[in-house]
């Protein structure tokens, strides 16, 4: 990042040194900072731009975004990513049982270019769908890169989605071609998903070949009209791929909402947007070099799995893992870390905390020499965190929290390697994001609670949603509360000393006595005490008022008596205020999720007023919401 602003410095007049000044000039001048950092990226182009961004207006007045970035200018994303060919890794990947795999750059090319002359014998070309139900392993990537390579749109979920799950999702977007795995490992257990999978060409006409990746080699007899992946790339070495060049705004991957309360939203994002928005992310917000490894815990249902696949660009080593993060032991991903040299290591609040629950002290069982940047996501980081990575597991780490979602396929706020780390603070908003928070009046206000949005267009934007041709949905989605500019539906504070903390969803913002307050604050109090293993928190009309509701999951053998609510209601008025305190406590067995580990407040909620559940396949755990059917407060 220094490099970067110092070579841009004399060219542009980019005045002050800190962090704050850097990002304030690449949004001030918006067009300037992205056009560099596209050449930056030193994308191979066979057509020259002849503009940066022809629309500010959001979202543009052509219904979508589509073309207002970049326009004219033409390249092959998967070209981009395999710009290296050489023997140094490209991807590491292991399974739960511990098998390793490694795979050069130099092989990753050849890998693509067989699965790019399979697909185009299949018949797949610009704008068709490629499908995978899979675990994150080589052949995703592979498939992935394949897929892009032709212009076609790659779409991924993640094998432990249930049948209605992947059906809701890519009955939507009529995939040729569907690539699944005969099942995965998770907890010490092999889980099918060859029935699943064998469903799908008969729910969805459009699927005309499917082919099975034999993760676990089950051994179990192939779907009928399906083919395996080795019969798939073909005996014979492919030719050198060919890399059509196409426009900035070439479709390249669907991505779903989480689709709780209803069909999932089906969001298309653009090749030039993704590659652009995670050049800027891992190279100078994460300082991601050649010789770096870099790991994110993710499934191929999460927006972060395609992030870490966008780490190829840079040159360095992707470890994959699939399976539990905490089979056989709570230090399984540490361990790989060790083995492996991760430099850069991702993960989630919810697994850093199941770690200090279980009392693991890695550096006392590990170096991790080689680690020196720990990134999470997925919910907000809780100060107490901070100091058990520092604490526990290394003393001399990056602890960047990053926050931003599917709907952009990167961050809003994120790490820089320039700015300090304050506990319980994202570092700052990225370079080009017009950040901010608004209060209910539609003010920009600092050192107080107010609304995300971003009042400014940027490149990742989706460029439509599937099936909405008036973009219609997509207004709706973003731009419905605050016309020209992108409300994201965090609840979030921009500190004085320019970082962010983030509260929770709006949507779930609790209102006890008309005072607002964020999921995530009372989450960060209870989930600290040594009794408490999860909750769920949200919001519920008693006695006519909005009231705050608190379910707890205790450790095992505990259950909630007088004592332990006293201690709950005591820490949260100490550490918080009167108006955090719930009205009702009450014990679950179980804190409800979306397959990517979020909890569906929303969704409890709505079963407190009497309202049913629209879609329980997006859930890990759907017979957990039966503790909230019926329930009377």
């Amino acid at each position: 990042m220094r490099v970067f602003f110092d070579d841009l410095g004399t060219r542009h007049q980019i005045l002050g040194r800190d962090y704050r000044e850097l990002h304030h000039w690449s949004v001030a001048r918006l067009e300037t900072f992205w056009e560099e950092a596209w050449q930056d990226a030193g994308v191979a182009v066979s057509a020259p731009h002849t503009a940066v961004l022809t629309d500010r207006s959001m979202p543009a007045e052509r219904k979508l975004p589509r073309e207002a970035w970049f326009p004219g200018t033409r390249f092959n994303f998967a070209q981009h990513l395999l710009r290296w060919r050489d023997a140094r890794p490209a991807l590491i990947a292991e399974t739960e049982r511990g098998e390793r795999r490694r795979v050069s750059y130099r092989e990753l090319y050849d890998l693509t270019a067989r699965c790019t002359a399979a697909l185009r014998r299949l018949g797949v070309g610009p704008g068709d769908r490629v499908a995978g139900y899979l675990p994150n392993t080589v052949e995703t990537v592979v498939a992935m890169l394949g897929t892009a390579a032709l212009g076609a749109i790659w779409s991924s979920t993640s094998p432990d989605f249930g049948y209605q799950g992947v059906r809701d999702r890519f009955g939507q977007i009529d995939p040729k071609v569907l690539i699944c795995a005969d099942g995965y490992h998770y907890g010490g257990k092999v889980h099918d998903s060859l029935e699943n999978a064998a469903r799908l060409p008969r729910a969805i006409p459009s699927i005309e070949q499917l082919v099975v990746v034999p993760f676990v080699d089950s051994g179990a007899p192939l779907p009928a009209g399906s083919i395996t992946w080795e019969a798939f790339l073909g005996a014979e070495p492919a030719p050198e791929p060919e890399f059509p060049h196409f426009p900035f705004d070439q479709p390249l991957f669907i991505l779903y909402s989480s689709g709780t309360t209803g069909v999932p939203k089906c969001l298309v994002h653009g090749a030039g947007g993704t590659l652009l928005k995670h050049h800027v992310e891992h190279k100078l917000h994460t300082d991601l070099r050649r010789d770096d490894v870099l790991f994110y815990y993710t499934t191929c249902g999460w927006m972060m799995w395609n992030w870490l696949a966008s780490g190829l660009a840079q040159g360095c080593t992707l470890v994959l893992y699939d399976g539990s993060p905490a089979y056989p032991e709570a230090d399984r991903l540490f361990r790989l870390a060790e083995e492996t040299g991760i430099t850069v290591f991702g993960t989630s609040p919810k697994f850093l905390a199941g770690c200090a629950k279980t009392g693991l002290v890695p550096r006392e069982r590990m170096k991790l020499a080689s680690l020196r940047t720990i990134l999470s996501t997925g919910a907000p980081l809780e100060p107490n965190q901070f100091h058990y990575v520092h604490e526990a597991i290394k003393a001399d780490v990056q602890l960047a929290s990053i926050a931003g979602g599917t709907d952009l396929i990167g961050c809003f706020m994120l790490g820089n390697p320039l700015s300090p780390v304050h506990a319980g603070e994202i570092q700052g908003p990225a370079l080009g994001m017009d950040v901010t928070a608004f209060d209910e009046q539609g003010q920009p206000v600092l050192g107080a609670r107010g609304e995300l949005v971003c009042r400014a267009p940027f490149p990742s934007m989706p460029i439509y949603f599937w099936a909405d041709p008036d973009g219609a949905k997509y207004r709706r989605a973003y731009f419905e509360d605050y016309p020209g500019v992108w409300r994201h539906g965090d609840f979030i504070t921009i500190t004085e000393q320019g970082g962010v903390i983030v509260h929770g969803r709006s949507d779930t913002t609790l209102n006890p006595g008309g005072v607002r307050i964020g999921t995530a604050e009372i989450y960060r109090i209870v989930e600290t005490l040594p009794f408490v293993n999860d909750s769920i928190v949200v919001g519920h009309p008693i006695g006519g008022e909005p009231q705050v509701v608190l379910f707890v999951v205790l450790r095992d053998g505990l259950t909630l008596d007088g004592g332990l609510e006293e201690e709950i209601r005591r820490a949260i008025r100490s550490q918080a205020s009167p108006r955090h305190l719930p009205a009702v406590i009450r014990q679950i067995a179980e804190v409800p999720v979306t397959v990517n580990g979020k909890k569906v407040e929303l969704a409890v909620a709505g079963l407190l007023r009497g309202e049913p559940v629209k879609n329980k396949d997006a859930l890990a755990n759907p017979d957990a919401l039966k503790q909230f059917e019926g329930l009377g407060l």
